[in-house]
């Protein structure tokens, strides 16, 4: 009897235990906010980059090249045009 009795008091001690380590929802809901900032902070922090290693790129360099030529000699055959 006092075995069983032992036994009780030691596994009500344990859900005791184990119910005041775990999180609330609270707990929970602001652990997930946090994670979620960090990924989007970092997200924008590797779109940064990429968007700017593009923007360096020697294809963007040279596409910008391209249209400003083009640009550049249509304005002038206008020009030509007009005159």
């Amino acid at each position: 009897m006092k075995l069983y009795l032992a036994v009780a008091v030691l596994m009500l001690a344990f859900v005791a235990y184990t119910e005041a380590q775990e999180e609330t929802i609270e707990q929970r809901f602001a652990t997930f906010r946090d994670q979620m900032a960090e990924m989007s902070k970092n997200l924008a922090e590797k779109a940064k980059t990429t968007f700017e290693q593009f923007q360096t790129s020697d294809l963007a360099v040279n596409s910008q090249n391209w249209f400003r030529e083009q640009y550049e000699s249509l304005k002038a055959k206008v020009g030509e045009i007009g005159q």
